[in-house]
């Protein structure tokens, strides 16, 4: 049952799975999409591990508040103020976005959260870690970035595909259909099917909830007046994992890797053949990574993609480790056990031999 809350100064609806006394883990759904991103699987999953899990809609997307008083942003007039160094006047930020996961918190009765994110989401979870420390108990960002702008960016037929209008779905339902799902399919990576019919009824069932292009574009000006975030990313305390598909054509695997380098002591699973997307057959094995982060930091999550590994073919995660001047953390070994001969100030990332079974 989804309820409505006040939060920030707009409503927020949610809904959530689990006992109300259990650790809570947000969220955070990305751009132009809405909380039923997360499965009603996966939140259950989530569940069972113990957590309350609450999913919400985003401002200007569901059955939160959307800010129709606002015009939809001119894209040309903002790209042109970002090129001559101006920041543009938007009607709201990511900040802003992230107090509202911040005051849902607030509105539950909730101290302390498990913050995950997907995409946007995912940036909005890395401000919350950086900007509510007292109020995260663990942040894992899913195909996220940190506004780097050295960092590849999306090919150009991707972009062009998220700026062009679809259809009125109200005129012409086939037609508005089949362009959301060509851009479905051209995100989700390339060694994985592409379920149609699964995201076929998600978009039908976002549809029914609520349809609004101009809340979408309010929401694209935040992010693209987020600027480089590195600087805040390394103030981040709390146990971290940030997980990237090696296929993602919209926000490419250097974006991940860049995020990991980022923040101290971060985590980073690396997906072989996952896309812009969460597969089905990969949410169990998202779950108990985010337990494992939540419940023992980095080093859990490396025992437990080792042991998975092992389970599965007997082959031993690759791990990797990079310079990272804010922090340290262990060396780690290929079987994901400490060096007992050195310890450097490194950043250890991740990367299953073969994706998750």
């Amino acid at each position: 049952m989804v309820s409505v809350s006040k939060a920030n100064g707009i409503e927020i609806a949610w809904d959530a799975f689990g006992e109300a006394g259990d650790e809570a883990v947000l969220l955070i759904a990305g751009l132009g999409t809405q909380m039923i991103r997360w499965s009603r699987s996966f939140c259950e999953a989530l569940a069972a591990r113990g957590y309350r899990v609450v999913r919400f809609d985003n401002r200007d997307s569901g059955g939160s508040t959307h800010l129709a008083a606002c015009a939809a942003p001119d894209f040309g007039a903002l790209v042109s103020a970002l090129v001559a160094g101006r920041r543009p006047d938007v009607p709201y930020t990511l900040g802003d976005m992230a107090a509202d996961a911040v005051g849902l918190l607030d509105a539950l009765g909730i101290a302390r959260a498990h913050f995950v994110g997907r995409s946007m989401g995912g940036v909005i979870a890395q401000i919350v870690a950086s900007e509510y420390p007292d109020r995260t108990l663990s942040l894992t960002s899913i195909m996220a970035s940190t506004g780097n702008p050295a960092l590849p960016q999306a090919d150009a037929d991707i972009m062009a595909m998220m700026m062009r209008p679809a259809p009125d779905p109200a005129t012409d339902p086939a037609g508005y259909l089949a362009v959301r799902l060509a851009f479905a399919r051209r995100i989700a990576g390339r060694s994985r099917p592409f379920d149609e019919t699964l995201h076929r009824a998600l978009l039908l069932e976002e549809l029914r909830r609520s349809h609004d292009p101009a809340g979408t574009a309010r929401q694209m000006a935040a992010m693209a007046v987020a600027g480089d975030r590195r600087a805040g990313l390394g103030a981040i305390t709390s146990p971290t994992l940030i997980i990237h598909g090696s296929e993602d054509p919209l926000i490419p695997p250097a974006c991940g890797e860049d995020t990991a380098r980022s923040i101290p002591n971060a985590t980073y699973w690396l997906v072989p053949g996952m896309g812009h997307d969460v597969p089905p057959d990969l949410e169990e094995s998202f779950v108990e990574a985010i337990r494992r982060v939540a419940n023992a930091g980095p080093e859990g999550i490396l025992q437990a993609r080792r042991a998975e590994a092992h389970r599965a073919d007997n082959h031993p995660i690759r791990t990797h480790t990079f310079p990272h001047e804010a922090g340290h953390s262990r060396r780690l070994s290929s079987d994901g056990c400490e060096s007992r001969a050195r310890r450097s100030r490194t950043r250890t990332l991740v990367s299953p031999s073969r994706g998750p079974q």
